[in-house]
This record gives C-alpha cells, structure tokens and sequence, in this order.
C-alpha cells in the first residue's frame, strides 16, 4: 500500500466514526432522523438554486446568491442538529425511549418540508395539495406532542 493509499484510508477511518459517533449523540441514525438530514440537504441545495438560477431568494435584498446568506443557512441547519442533540440527552435523562427526539424531529422536519415546498413554489412548480397537506399534519403533530 501505498503512502497516498494509507492517509486516504486514515482520513476516510476517521471521517467514518466521527460519524458514527455524531449520528450516535443524535439518537440513533434511524429513518427519522436520515429523512430528516435529507430534507434539510434537499431544502440547501434548493435555496442555493433558486438564488444562482432564480435570482429570488428571499435571503438576500437582491434575490441573488450571498455566501454570507448560504453561510448562515449552514449555521441554521447545524442548529436543527444541536436541538436534537439537546432532545436525545433529554430523553436519556428522563428515560423515556424517543419522545423528546421524536418531538422535536417531527416540529423541523414539517418546517424543512415546508420550505422545500416554498422553494419548489418559487421556482415554479405546482405543488400536490396532499404533499402540504402530509408537512402540515407532521407539524401538528410536532406541536401536539
């Protein structure tokens, strides 16, 4: 093996239980949490879109990309992360199997889904009454808990 070949095999050990050890601190990296992360991804990399392509961001006064805007949207998605980090050690804490997590999981995930929508929506795209419809209901249900 070459030198090259260990540090890239080193780096990408690494970079794998840090991962684990993160999915591990948010509860798990079950399917909620995954649909979670992918929607917060989905809802990024559309937000990027709709400011280089659209020029309609809301983010920005102008509507156009800002990398201090893209920046803060990293911030703020990092901050969805802690907050479920926060609900699983309270789930430990009180012991009780997901209820926090789910809670709160639940509450950004209905508000992740809806700012794709909007995204989608400003962009141009008609949106199935039944797909708001699912995000609206996710969030009641996030509130209700």
């Amino acid at each position: 093996m070459t030198r090259t070949q260990t540090i890239y095999y080193t780096v990408l050990g690494g970079l794998a239980a840090a991962g684990s050890i993160v999915a591990q601190a948010l509860g798990g990296w079950d399917t909620m949490l995954q649909t979670l992360v992918a929607v917060m991804a989905i809802d990024y990399a559309l937000g990027i879109v709709l400011a280089l392509v659209w020029k309609n961001s809301n983010k920005t006064p102008d509507g156009s990309f800002e990398s201090r805007a893209s920046i803060k949207g990293l911030f703020r998605k990092c901050g969805i992360l802690l907050c479920v980090l926060v609900a699983a050690r309270l789930d430990a804490l009180f012991g009780v199997e997901g209820y926090v997590r789910s809670t709160v999981i639940f509450f950004f995930l209905a508000n992740e889904g809806l700012s794709v929508i909007e995204n989608l929506g400003m962009m141009g795209l008609p949106m199935p009454e039944a797909l708001k419809n699912a995000f609206l209901e996710l969030r009641k249900k996030g509130e209700e808990s």
